[in-house]
């Protein structure tokens, strides 16, 4: 499986992040695969933020839920990322990830960089 993550390298504080990650050679309904998003902040370690399932049942980090959303489009097999009132501190290489585990990541995107900055 092929994962591919795509959306604006820049961000203004307050707006909407929002990233796509484009799947190729499997299926995100196909069963027990939960498609994740992790971010690394410079100089810091991965942070899980959340996942959608095959079902379409979302899951969220307790200290990001509260401006996180996860969907899907099963028509294009993508998965998008939605983070609101961002701040310099959202600046990061965002990820998406998959496993037929939850909270497992055997297959990863190339990242994308994200910076929040006026």
């Amino acid at each position: 499986v092929r994962l591919t993550e795509s959306g604006p390298g820049l961000v203004k504080p307050s707006q909407i992040l929002s990233l796509t990650c484009t799947v190729s050679g499997g299926s995100i309904t196909a069963n027990y695969g939960y498609w994740s998003w992790i971010r690394q902040p410079p100089g810091k370690g991965l942070e899980w933020m959340g996942a959608i399932d095959y079902s379409g049942t979302t899951y969220y980090s307790p200290s990001l839920k509260s401006r996180t959303s996860i969907s899907r489009d099963t028509s294009k097999n993508q998965f998008t990322l939605q983070l609101s009132s961002v701040t310099p501190e959202d600046t990061a290489v965002y990820y998406c990830a998959t496993d037929h585990d939850y909270m497992s990541f055997g297959s990863w995107g190339q990242g994308t960089q994200v910076t929040v900055s006026s």
